[in-house]
């Protein structure tokens, strides 16, 4: 199968194009590279080796995406290419909208002008806003509380309206709760610019030296030792969620949301305990002040990733701990170019 890629070069993205290569795809990423790094597919070629084409673009150029899909003729589209910072969407929200929204209904654009009428969508588990209830399903009131969450909100419904305009389209938003680790090469991993805005870079960057410390927003939630739950899945199992999704998207509904998580939540402080297990250092952390809107816990029913397209997360935290301590103390400034 022929898959274009937007925002292929930045962490999801990467390791999604890696396990495409390794699966016998042919494989064209276009990505702006605000996110993401060239370096980053150049090691995805060295690791599967294998080629893949590159275009350096925005999504919202509907020029070059028309260039590029007339050059490349894909069967497919994985659409990462986006804004992804929940406290940026906060401040610059006409830019989230712009980007994100606007950036998918051009691509659609592109698509159709193609004849391409399949993609899957990388959504989030922010569209759910705090749980009404446990673990998380598909069917769970969709209130995003923050205009990150909207704006992936507002790109479900701008595919689901497009796939029912016209016979034999196809669209899947895959919402995932929370992405961590490596490949085990150590090779390609998170690089985040600046100061981290998830967990897993920061406990790593606190461990390899570039940061002193961890802050932890709050210990008094009702949870197992007070710090907030997530649903931490490996990016290699979401990478995989996105290849058994394109890979059977012409057999599913003509839109379709499916969670990829793992189903369990771990709290913050023990993903802490088994990073220092699984490296060896310690990560001094401080407990900080509760933050506005953060829920004290979320995980996903993974249910229909099974029952839908058979997919089930495989990796254990062990495994992310392990991959994530390998990939920041071979790079501990990240990319060499960033």
């Amino acid at each position: 199968m022929k898959v274009l890629v937007t925002g292929g070069a930045g962490y999801i993205g990467s390791h999604t194009c890696l396990e495409l290569l390794r699966s016998g795809h042919e494989v064209s990423v276009i990505d702006s590279l605000y996110n993401g790094s060239k370096e980053a597919l150049t090691r995805v070629q060295r690791l599967s080796n294998c080629t893949l084409e590159f275009s350096q673009c925005d999504v919202r150029d509907a020029q070059a995406l028309d260039r590029i899909f007339d050059q490349f003729k894909p069967d497919a589209v994985i659409h990462f290419a986006g804004l992804k910072a929940v406290g940026e969407s906060v401040a610059e929200p006409a830019r989230y909208y712009d980007v994100n929204v606007g950036g998918t209904a051009t691509l659609l654009g592109a698509m159709e002008r193609a004849g391409c009428n399949n993609i899957v969508f990388s959504s989030s588990a922010t569209v759910y806003g705090e749980p009404q209830y446990l673990p998380c399903d598909e069917n769970h009131p969709l209130d995003p509380i923050n205009p990150y969450g909207r704006t992936k909100l507002m790109g479900e419904n701008l595919l689901k309206d497009w796939s029912s305009a016209k016979q034999d389209r196809h669209a899947v938003a895959l919402r995932y709760f929370n992405p961590v680790g490596a490949d085990a090469s150590g090779l390609i991993g998170e690089d985040p610019n600046g100061i981290p805005n998830n967990l897993m870079p920061f406990i790593s960057q606190v461990a390899v030296g570039r940061r002193e410390c961890l802050q932890v927003f709050g210990d008094d939630y009702d949870t197992i030792d007070g710090t907030g739950v997530r649903d931490y899945i490996h990016v290699i199992d979401l990478a995989q969620a996105h290849i058994v999704a394109v890979e059977q998207i012409g057999t599913l509904e003509p839109f379709e949301v499916i969670n990829i998580g793992t189903g369990e939540g771990l709290s913050v402080l023990q993903i802490v305990e088994e990073f220092e297990k699984q490296s060896g250092k310690t990560v001094a952390y401080q407990i900080g002040q509760l933050r506005p809107g953060d829920a004290p816990a979320v995980w996903a029913d993974a249910t229909k990733a099974i029952n839908k397209i058979g997919f089930k997360a495989t990796l254990d935290i062990v495994e992310i701990c392990q991959d994530t301590w390998r990939w920041q103390s071979a790079n501990p400034t990240g990319y060499s170019e960033k």
